[in-house]
């Protein structure tokens, strides 16, 4: 049993379905993702379990998810929803820092979670506790969870973390990332940023992979280039990447290799392995990361060994063991059932309890030659075995003789000495700025490093403007119609000026054929109302797009899918318009030396003359130092220095 049901069968008040992690999120599992984000998170969640108001009183439910049925295997994945009476901070810094600051503050924010066993304790011990320890317990405020994922009501969402094995979680970081993309492309998702800080035994892989592959270890779920900090723009960051990629290993070796031995004898080392000529640093790295993905993990294939408490002689489990490979080799490394195996080998092996130790204790061992493989059918629920010739892989420990050296070479390489060459390098080139890196052609690499560094905000855009493709001829047969609408906010000023507000994306709206402009504006009101905070009062006035009489039917002025923008203005007396936007109202004036003019999220400090905001690392000032209770900017320093009166 897994330590979720040992808790589980103490805590849990009733039975709850099981659902499957692997396929939990695409369409049609567990429901059919057909209609607008909002619409689909309620879909979703009207199977779940209603856990009640635990966390700060506001709603959450869970979803128990199977990821390995034998041994069993399960993990909790929690939704918090956080009306926006409930939200200790109204406005979105994520949305802020990525560059979202002009959307709309939204009603409600959902929070996914997956959490670890140590959470998923607490969360469990505190259903039976106290209505007080309730009230103070806040699910979306801990840290350690294995990942948590926000969405704005509007389909915006960020990615806050995804901690991996390395971080002590029970499931793989990319297992943890295929389940977050299905999720988002399930519910239908415009855009998720996240702020990668992702690392891999201390290396930045947004480094290593920018380097290798030329996009980071995100990459490969479709996240990219968002906004970058320090004022870096994305044509900042490719030449940055060009630069450090296109590095001649020549030069390398030309001007560290009198100075550090090591790096010529790692270069040499892996272009023996490789198949094809590396002459850069990014042909180095990538080759190097592929390699990995095919070198075997030594702590999972163990040498099969007979139990000591074994009831059998080992003459006699050897002779059984020696027959069910063989029988395997005649599948001609297909995979093949237990069941079938186990009759190929009773027409040598009578003992059929022999047969059964000897296929339970076989999984996932080497036996000569061979690494016996053993997995779970997903679709038959059987077990089935398949043999892989390892002899490439541990030639000595088998006895093999490989007369070509390339081949040779690479069987001998091991996961943990790639990993550890990997690392010297790293640390060596990418990272540590030493004086030898200064000389000829060497001078850009620290800082194309520190702009690829510089690069976190990464975005990956699902569906972006408009939330999902319109299929004309259902809606048209169903008696309805799909438009696009969005509302435009407008403020009157003084001397009757207007001013209008950037729009919210566009949503879908279905009306019925018979609909007039008049119930449009109702439904176009409720629709937003619903869904902005700063919209609650919100009364349309005009179209603007179009002219017609509210009196008019919709579906004959209009055809299917079109955009329409409607213009109104809040009627609520004390809503400051300005206050609805995630990036509020903010006086600061920000002129830093690396031409950031915005927050982008990293540490800035004032001059206490001017007031002005700068990067605390542009001013020389490192982040692991204390600010400075009293700082002048150099501006104002040099006008000081010129008005001060000279001393005699």
């Amino acid at each position: 049993m897994s330590y979720l049901d040992l808790i589980s069968n103490k805590k849990r008040k009733r039975e709850e379905r099981v659902f499957r992690f692997k396929i939990f999120g695409e369409n049609g599992y567990p429901v059919e993702f057909d209609g607008s984000f909002e619409q689909n998170i309620k879909k979703l969640l009207e199977l779940a379990h209603f856990e009640g108001n635990i966390c700060r009183r506001m709603p959450s439910w869970s979803f128990k998810l199977e990821v390995i049925r034998q041994p069993t295997f399960h993990i909790l994945l929690f939704v918090v929803e956080e009306p926006i009476e409930a939200s200790l901070e109204h406005h979105c810094k994520h949305c802020k820092y990525v560059g979202w600051g002009q959307n709309m503050i939204c009603n409600r924010k959902y929070h996914f979670v997956l959490t670890s066993k140590d959470m998923e304790a607490a969360f469990l011990d505190c259903q039976d506790e106290a209505t007080s320890t309730k009230d103070n317990f806040n699910l979306v405020q801990l840290q350690g969870h294995i990942m948590h994922g926000v969405f704005h009501s509007n389909g915006f969402g960020h990615l806050l973390c995804v901690n991996g094995m390395e971080a002590g979680s029970t499931l793989a970081g990319w297992q943890v990332m295929e389940f977050w993309d299905r999720l988002c492309k399930g519910l239908r998702a415009r855009k998720v940023s996240l702020n990668d800080i992702s690392q891999k035994r201390s290396m930045e892989l947004r480094l290593l992979y920018g380097v290798a592959f030329s996009e980071p270890w995100f990459g490969r779920w479709g996240y990219k280039f968002g906004r970058g900090s320090f004022g870096v723009t994305q044509p900042m960051h490719q030449k940055a990447i060009e630069t450090i990629q296109g590095m001649p290993l020549c030069i390398l070796v030309h001007y560290l290799g009198n100075s550090n031995h090591h790096i010529p004898v790692i270069f040499s080392r892996y272009q023996t392995l490789s198949d094809h000529s590396l002459v850069t640093l990014g042909d180095l790295f990538r080759f190097m990361l592929d390699l990995k993905t095919h070198l075997p993990d030594e702590n999972c294939i163990d040498s099969y060994n007979v139990e000591p408490t074994c009831r059998w002689s080992p003459k006699r489990v050897e002779m059984a063991t020696r027959v069910i490979v063989e029988a395997l080799k005649r599948a001609e490394f297909r995979w093949v059932s237990r069941q079938d195996v186990r009759d190929a080998a009773r027409a040598y092996i009578g003992d059929t309890g022999l047969l059964d130790f000897v296929l339970k204790s076989l999984g996932n061992h080497v036996v000569g030659n061979y690494l016996v493989r053993r997995c779970l059918n997903p679709v038959t629920k059987v077990l089935e075995y398949c043999l892989e010739d390892v002899s490439n892989v541990y030639p000595e420990q088998l006895g093999l003789v490989i007369n070509n050296s390339k081949m040779k070479g690479r069987y001998k390489m091991a996961r943990p000495q790639l990993m550890k060459d990997m690392l010297y390098l790293y640390k060596c080139i990418l990272k540590d700025q030493k004086p030898t890196l200064n000389q000829g052609i060497l001078n850009a690499m620290p800082a194309a490093a520190r702009i690829i560094l510089d690069s976190k905000y990464l975005v990956k855009e699902y569906n972006g403007e408009l939330p999902w493709k319109i299929h004309h001829n259902g809606h048209e047969e169903a008696g309805k119609m799909t438009l696009y609408c969005t509302v435009v906010l407008r403020n009157k000023q003084e001397g009757n000026e207007v001013m209008r507000k950037a729009m919210p994306p566009f949503e879908c709206i279905t009306l019925k054929n018979k609909t007039t402009f008049n119930e449009l504006k109702l439904e176009v009101e409720r629709k937003f109302r619903e869904l902005y905070w700063g919209l609650r009062s919100f009364n349309v006035e005009s179209i603007m797009n179009l002219n017609v009489k509210g009196t008019d039917l919709v579906f004959e002025l209009v055809e299917v899918g079109q955009k329409i923008v409607f213009e109104g203005s809040n009627t609520e007396i004390g809503m400051i318009n300005e206050l609805i936007y995630e990036c509020r109202v903010n006086n600061r004036v920000i002129d830093c030396g690396c031409g950031a003019e915005e927050d982008d999220g990293e540490r800035m400090l004032s001059c206490d003359i001017c007031e002005v905001w700068q990067h605390s690392r542009c001013v020389g000032i490192p982040n692991n130092q204390e600010m400075p209770p009293i700082f002048i900017c150099s501006r104002c320093e040099k006008e000081i220095m010129i008005h001060l009166p000279s001393i005699p």
